[in-house]
C-alpha cells in the first residue's frame, strides 16, 4: 500500500514543490496540502495521512502547536516530519518532544525527501547522529525529570539495554549482535518498550532515553 502524505507549508511554491517531488514515486500518495497549522488539523482529520510534512513556522498556528494537537487526538498511526529552513534548534527539539518523528531542512535534495518519508513512515529515525546531537544539546541543560526516569521501572533490564542502544543509534541488527540475541527478539523488545512507555516510534525512544537519564551526552560519541 502507498504511504499517504499531507504537505503543510505557508508558502504555496514550497508546498507545491514538495508535493510534486513526492508524487513521482509510486509508493507515495500526496492526499492533501495545507497552508496553516489550523488547516493542518482539519486536513489530518479529513484525510488521515500516514505522514505529515509540517512547516514549523506558520501564521495562525505554528507547526509545534499543530503537531501537538494532531497527535493528541489521532486515533490512527500518523507520523509528523518537521520542515525547517534553519539548522536544528530548540524549536525543533520541542517538536520532537511534542511527538514529531523527525525533521528535515527545506533544502533537502529531492531524491532524499522520499527516503525520509519512507523512513519516518516505518518508524525509523532520520540521521540518527544529528538527532542524538540535537537532543543531547538541550537535555544536557536540564536536570533529569524524576517523573520520566521513574517510568524506566516499567522496563526489564534487557529492555533498558535495548533502549540505551537505540538512543546511541544502533540498528536492530547491531543490537542483536551486541546483546547476543536474535533480531526477532530485538524487534519484540522494541515493541514492548513502545507499549510500556506509551511512545510512538524510535525518535521518541531517543528523547525518552536522554530525558530519563538512561543515557547521557557523550555516551558513545554522541557528537559525531
Amino acid at each position: 500500500m502507498s504511504i499517504r502524505v499531507a504537505v503543510v507549508d505557508d508558502q504555496a511554491l514550497v508546498r507545491g514543490g514538495f508535493a510534486m517531488v513526492l508524487r513521482i514515486h509510486d509508493d507515495i500518495e500526496v492526499v492533501a496540502e495545507a497552508g496553516t497549522g489550523l488547516q493542518a488539523i482539519e486536513v489530518a482529520r479529513q484525510h488521515r495521512p500516514d505522514v505529515i510534512l509540517m512547516d514549523i513556522r506558520m501564521p495562525e498556528m505554528d507547526g509545534l502547536e499543530a503537531t501537538s494537537r494532531i497527535l493528541a487526538e489521532a486515533d490512527w498511526n500518523v507520523r509528523v516530519l518537521i520542515l525547517t529552513t534553519f539548522d536544528p534548534d530548540e524549536y525543533v527539539y520541542k517538536a520532537l518532544r511534542a511527538g514529531a518523528s523527525g525533521f528535515v531542512l527545506k533544502d533537502i535534495p529531492p531524491e532524499e525527501l522520499a527516503t525520509a518519508v519512507r523512513t519516518v513512515a516505518d518508524g525509523g529515525v532520520l540521521a540518527p547522529s544529528i538527532t542524538r546531537r540535537l537532543i543531547g544539546q538541550f537535555t544536557e541543560r536540564l536536570t533529569v525529570d524524576t517523573a520520566v526516569s521513574s517510568r524506566l521501572e516499567r522496563l526489564t533490564d534487557r529492555e533498558q539495554e535495548v533502549l540505551a542502544a537505540i538512543a546511541r543509534g544502533s540498528s536492530n541488527a547491531e543490537i542483536a549482535e551486541e546483546l547476543f540475541i536474535g533480531p526477532a527478539t530485538v524487534k519484540s523488545h522494541v515493541s514492548s518498550i513502545l507499549t510500556k512507555l506509551g511512545l510512538r516510534d524510535r525518535a521518541q525512544m531517543v528523547v525518552f532515553a536522554y530525558e530519563s537519564g538512561l543515557v547521557e551526552v557523550g555516551d558513545h560519541d554522541i557528537g559525531q
